[in-house]
């Protein structure tokens, strides 16, 4: 009697555990992460293929209004407050000032995201006030860094000169712009990157980190292997260990730089995006219904 009783309670216990993980909600995985590749691969047209998930595309800026974001963008600045940045050093209160819905360059050293990300889809617009003054890296300097490394120069580069690798659209010290397609002062500018973390195996950099980037529209930085960490009269190199993630930088130059409209999409890793078919139509053909 006293073994049926044991049954019966290991029975019930067993029903309530299943019971219980039944309602725990599923993690969130990536669109790309939900579906295994079927043995062999994908034929050409599957219809075993998932569908990619659903993104409302924003609205592009104009010079008098700041476009919005997709509708999975983290926005980090909408021209409200700075509640998604902290002050680099010090970790405590970001030191820049809001006016007017633009976020503007304040002598309190460089600012940072709260949040950390890798590999990422990067929107940043910027802006030169008119009358900015000095030369070289002294006029309208800034710079965009993601993970907090890897530095996309900011500068006002229209009819002003400076070395190749230090101006607009630059990879600052490793790669010159493809073009230099900077607008006057005054005139918002938009940098839109494309930024892949570097990966690390058994201690050493199996892939290096990438970007792709666009300025005003237009390609100037096209899948460039970056050779490490952003530095300054030096040969850029890796740490020797790398963050998975780290924060997006604004940096603080000196020059009254203005940004608006800052937002980000976070990428699936590498490995979990698409892969080619491995052989032509056939059994699995999509037909729709």
């Amino acid at each position: 009697m006293m073994y049926k009783r044991l049954a019966v309670m290991i029975g019930a216990m067993v029903v309530t555990a299943a019971a219980a993980l039944a309602a725990e909600p599923a993690a969130t995985q990536p669109a790309a992460a939900v579906a295994q590749e079927p043995q062999g691969g994908y034929e050409v047209h599957d219809k075993r293929r998932p569908q990619p998930p659903v993104v409302t595309p924003g609205s592009f800026s104009t010079q008098d209004k700041p476009g919005a974001a997709p509708s999975d963008a983290i926005v980090l600045f909408d021209g409200k407050d700075l509640s998604n940045w902290k002050a680099k050093r010090s970790g405590g209160e970001a030191q820049w000032t809001v006016e007017n819905g633009e976020l503007v360059v304040a002598r309190g050293g460089s600012i940072v995201t709260r949040g950390e990300f890798g590999d990422a889809q990067l929107h940043v617009e910027w802006m030169q006030p008119k009358g900015t003054g000095g030369r070289s890296q002294g006029r309208g300097n800034s710079g965009v860094f993601l993970m907090g490394l890897y530095e996309v120069q900011v500068l006002d580069s229209h009819n002003s000169e400076t070395y190749a690798d230090g101006m607009a659209g630059s990879l600052y010290g490793q790669y010159p712009p493809l073009a230099n397609a900077t607008r006057p002062q005054g005139e918002w500018q938009v940098y839109d990157i494309v930024f892949r973390a570097p990966r690390y195996e058994d201690g050493r950099v199996a892939e290096p980190a990438t970007m792709t980037v666009f300025l005003n529209g237009v390609l100037v930085q096209d899948h460039s292997k970056l050779l490490g960490a952003s530095t300054h009269q030096a040969m850029a190199k890796y740490p020797a260990e790398h963050p998975k993630q780290g924060p997006i930088e604004l940096q603080d130059h000196g020059n009254p730089v203005r940004f608006r409209n800052i937002w980000l999409r976070e990428l699936p890793a590498r490995e979990l995006l698409p892969k080619p078919p491995t052989k032509g139509a056939g059994e699995n053909y999509y037909e729709k219904k």
